[in-house]
């Protein structure tokens, strides 16, 4: 929301913010906010009632925390749509880590002209130094979260952790240069860890491959060039708004904004192995194929992608809907499930805090999964 956005922004000065930020704080909705808008299809596979018995808990059930937009897209047609009161199909949401596949796309794209490569070490100038193990690691690695990198993703206190360390304290100028600065905790290509901080190194890279500039306001420029033309405008993902730290580095593994249908059409994208709705390939579809593919260290993720495999680390739901099913996956309840057996993109946003909440929510979208035809 674009409130949200205003409190990011102002992140910058101190510290204390943060945690208003990470609840999810929705002061400064209208109070005589128009009725909400809550649309389902009549003519889909399944019934409108249906529909709405699967979608009504997840607003009305407080054991799932606070649901904001969910949108359910079949064969890249919106078939139903539910917002809270105070947003709408207009309304910017916050993406929190589901801007990590925004950018593998971007890094496949960058792949795919030649500027970078998978299996090559990664030209970072921190690591650059003669006998520093760091230097060893590759894009590849970066993409599957096993760099080997010492980055905590979470901390108790929640200040401690290096994400909001990174995001919203003393790494927040140059984000990439504190996520660069960290030592190896294990053998680059070893060990599965989730980190933000590798998608900030990608996207320092990003830059860096389109400008030799220091200057912030030219790093930004050239890469909002890069994404308008190559994936904005050919996506038609005209909400698609990234944020940039101080460093003109693109936020990508945290912080972008889209409205919820713009987030159903980057889930088709995917459905549609990188192909527009007019069928136009936009990004490679070996990229597509190689971010959904399992990753040799967590089986439940793919390349900056969650795959629904059994996986002590999964962040989706094994069990309950099918393997086949793959998402993105943002702080405390934001997704977007691809479901290619039923031709699905689903996109909840919200605020799920609580880890049994969290579990209620995926539980209940993939209930609504399960009543289409697989």
């Amino acid at each position: 929301m674009q409130i949200e956005k205003r409190i990011v922004k102002r992140l910058a000065m101190g510290a204390g913010l943060v945690a208003l930020v990470l609840a999810g704080t929705l002061a400064g909705r209208a109070a005589h906010a128009p009725e909400p808008v809550y649309s389902v299809s009549t003519d889909a596979v399944v019934s409108a009632s249906a529909l709405r018995g699967a979608i009504d808990p997840l607003f009305d059930d407080k054991e799932m925390g606070e649901t904001r937009a969910l949108l359910v897209m079949r064969d890249g047609k919106v078939i139903a749509e539910r917002y809270a009161p105070g947003i709408t199909p207009d309304t910017k949401l916050l993406s929190w880590s589901m801007a990590k596949s925004v950018t593998a796309v971007l890094v496949g794209l960058m792949v795919s002209d030649g500027r970078l490569a998978l299996d090559s070490p990664v030209p970072v100038a921190a690591w650059s130094q003669p006998g520093d193990p760091r230097g060893r690691i590759t894009l590849r690695q970066l993409l599957s979260m096993t760099s080997g990198l010492d980055h905590a993703e979470d901390g108790e206190p929640i200040t401690d952790g290096d994400t909001v360390r990174m995001l919203f304290m003393d790494g927040a100028q140059d984000m990439a240069a504190y996520a660069e600065s960290k030592p190896l905790a294990h053998v680059p290509g070893e060990t599965f860890s989730y980190s933000t901080g590798s998608t900030m190194i990608l996207s320092d890279l990003m830059t860096r491959m389109l400008t030799n500039s220091p200057h912030p306001d030219v790093r930004r420029r050239a890469m909002q060039m890069f994404i308008d033309g190559r994936l904005k405008a050919p996506g038609k993902l005209s909400s698609l708004t990234p944020e940039y730290d101080a460093n003109g580095a693109l936020i990508g593994g945290s912080i972008m904004h889209m409205t919820a249908r713009d987030y159903g059409r980057f889930g088709e994208l995917l459905r549609n192995h990188g192909r527009s709705p007019n069928g136009h390939q936009i990004v490679p579809e070996k990229w597509v194929d190689y971010m959904r593919a399992p990753s040799p260290r967590n089986a439940a993720y793919g390349a900056h992608l969650w795959l629904n495999r059994d996986s002590r680390e999964s962040a989706l739901m094994p069990g309950l809907a099918s393997a086949s099913l793959f998402g993105c996956v943002g702080h405390n309840g934001q997704y977007i499930l691809v479901a290619p057996g039923q031709r699905l993109t689903i996109v909840r946003i919200g605020m799920s805090p609580k880890k049994e909440q969290r579990a209620a929510v995926k539980a209940q979208l993939a209930r609504l999964i399960g009543l289409f035809p697989g």
